[in-house]
């Protein structure tokens, strides 16, 4: 159980708040310190909805975009491993909605007006998207492992084109923007034969703007290109991909085919394994990781309450008592940018911590600026005290706390057994290899080893490392690498090989020139017979 506060300070911080575990420590900071500056400055109109309990104590939850046919929701059928109530699959555009798939003791759905208004659910701020959405969003429950630790999100298909952006019926992009401020994972879809990116499909990503940190890439159906054509597809998903997110990264791209049929073509079997395997732990990983995102988006949404504040008063302060408003209003609109500047310079704000100038110009459109308040310096000294002091604390708290009792991973489903048993990655291949055979797998090879040994001119049945040097610097393998080979061949530890050893560490030059790693220690099974114990 996380604490706020060690167990010999009384269980409470310096202002006498009790606080049981991180979760309520956030939503208590939130409630007291930020959302009375949220209120005053009509921040929840400008920017985003008040964060309710259920915000704070929901799951990790994985969101998933993608155009039509891309594979989401096979996605979450193949890391599931079964159907999931309002599942349909198919080639053409066939998921019109958002579908949260998440944990519950009988299978069924909930329909989007019903789950809005269930205080424990995240999601009753999406009310505000009306019943063009609502009509559209539905809750699939079902008793599943995978969804006892997170919960996914399905979204619609993008379709290129005007019709699909109008025929919609409600903001896409503002209701991917919500779920790009609350789920702790976004990932991006593409199909390996449909790399085009249409213009609401730019939209939207353009809508996870300051969520870099959780946006993940999958290259779907990568088995159905051979080596050549996938070198080509990558290369032009990434061009397209600079174009679209502005950031000096490169984003994660994870290689695949995630769905449980056979492989189209299996020259890069081994490459899919270890990205699949890779794409898994970072989803493991976010049970973990969920109190400290929670943590970071509260730090982002505090500063940009305290800039969406400053810009308010601000205009506030430079309206005219009684005659002008109007076209002062337009003035300082037009002046937006300035305004920026100058709030930039006054109060050290950083470029980054500042709204989108045109959408915050379109907006202020329709508000009156002398009825805006004026700057209280009491609400942001409040915010500035909690980021200084409190955040700090209890990130200290969170580290400290989970080692003590760490969260538990996500497993089930496609996460489950994966490394055990003869399918787990790498098992039996290189530095495993023979790992389960009864003879040395070095003997099978060693008649040409010892072919090589013998041309060395062995001493009483040994080789200096003079003499092998010149025949290991033939794999062209780095010095760094073959010193390694030789530290894990030379197991008596007398600087000579006898013809066991320069056999094994010709194995191991092998298994390094097949594109394998390098165990730290020697494993068992490749102990040479003469130097087992």
């Amino acid at each position: 159980m996380f604490s706020w506060v060690k167990q010999e300070q009384g269980g409470r911080n310096k202002e006498g708040e009790m606080y049981q575990t991180v979760t309520e420590g956030l939503q208590t900071l939130y409630t007291k310190k930020l959302l009375p500056l949220e209120e005053t400055y009509l921040f929840h109109d400008f920017h985003s909805p008040a964060l309710e309990a259920a915000d704070f104590q929901s799951k990790p939850m994985v969101l998933l975009v993608g155009q039509y046919s891309t594979g989401k929701t096979t996605f979450i059928r193949y890391l599931l491993e079964q159907d999931f109530p309002g599942m349909r699959i198919g080639p053409e555009p066939t998921t019109d909605g958002f579908i949260a798939v998440m944990y519950g003791e009988n299978e069924g759905v909930v329909p989007g007006n019903a789950l809005v208004v269930d205080p424990k659910k995240p999601f009753r701020k999406l009310n505000a998207f009306g019943n063009s959405f609502l009509n559209r969003f539905i809750c699939s429950q079902m008793p599943n492992q995978v969804l006892q630790s997170i919960s996914i999100i399905d979204t619609p298909g993008i379709l290129s084109g005007e019709k699909q952006r109008i025929s919609r019926g409600y903001d896409f992009a503002e209701v991917l923007r919500w779920f790009g401020e609350r789920v702790d994972r976004i990932i991006l879809l593409f199909d390996a034969h449909k790399l085009d990116i249409s213009d609401e499909f730019s939209e939207a990503i353009r809508a996870f703007k300051g969520q870099d940190d959780k946006i993940r890439v999958v290259l779907n159906k990568a088995d159905q290109v051979d080596t050549q054509q996938l070198m080509r597809v990558y290369g032009a998903l990434m061009w397209s991909l600079g174009k679209v997110i502005n950031t000096p990264e490169v984003v994660r791209v994870y290689l695949g085919s995630f769905w449980a049929k056979p492989l189209q073509n299996t020259e890069n079997r081994r490459l899919f394994e270890a990205e699949s395997q890779d794409l898994f732990r970072d989803i493991q990983s976010l049970p973990r990781n969920a109190a400290l995102r929670k943590l970071n988006d509260l730090i982002k949404r505090a500063r940009l309450a305290k800039v969406h504040a400053y810009i308010i008063s601000y205009l506030k302060k430079e309206m005219p008592s009684l005659f002008g408003r109007e076209k002062k209003k337009e003035e300082l609109i037009m002046r937006l940018p300035e305004i920026y500047t100058i709030l930039q310079r006054e109060h050290h704000i950083s470029p980054g911590d500042f709204p989108n100038v045109a959408k915050m110009q379109d907006m202020l459109q329709h508000y009156d600026f002398s009825k805006f308040p004026s700057l209280k310096m009491k609400l942001i000294e409040s915010v500035d005290k909690m980021l200084a002091n409190k955040i700090a604390v209890l990130m200290a708290m969170i580290r400290e706390e989970e080692s003590k009792q760490p969260p538990a991973m996500v497993s089930g489903g496609a996460f489950e057994g994966s490394q055990d048993g003869p399918f787990g990655q790498g098992y039996g291949e290189g530095i495993s290899a023979g790992a389960d055979a009864d003879d040395w797998i070095v003997s099978r090879d060693k008649h040409r080893y010892d072919e090589l040994f013998y041309t060395l001119m062995p001493v009483n049945g040994k080789i200096t490392g003079v003499n092998a040097k010149k025949e290991m610097m033939s794999s062209r393998l780095p010095n760094t690498v073959l010193g390694k080979i030789w530290k894990l061949a030379d197991c008596d530890r007398d600087g000579m090989l006898d013809d066991e050893e320069f056999a094994l560490a010709q194995h191991l030059i092998k298994v390094k020139l097949e594109g394998y790693e390098l165990p730290t220690e020697l494993p068992p099974h490749l102990v040479p017979p003469a130097h087992q114990l």
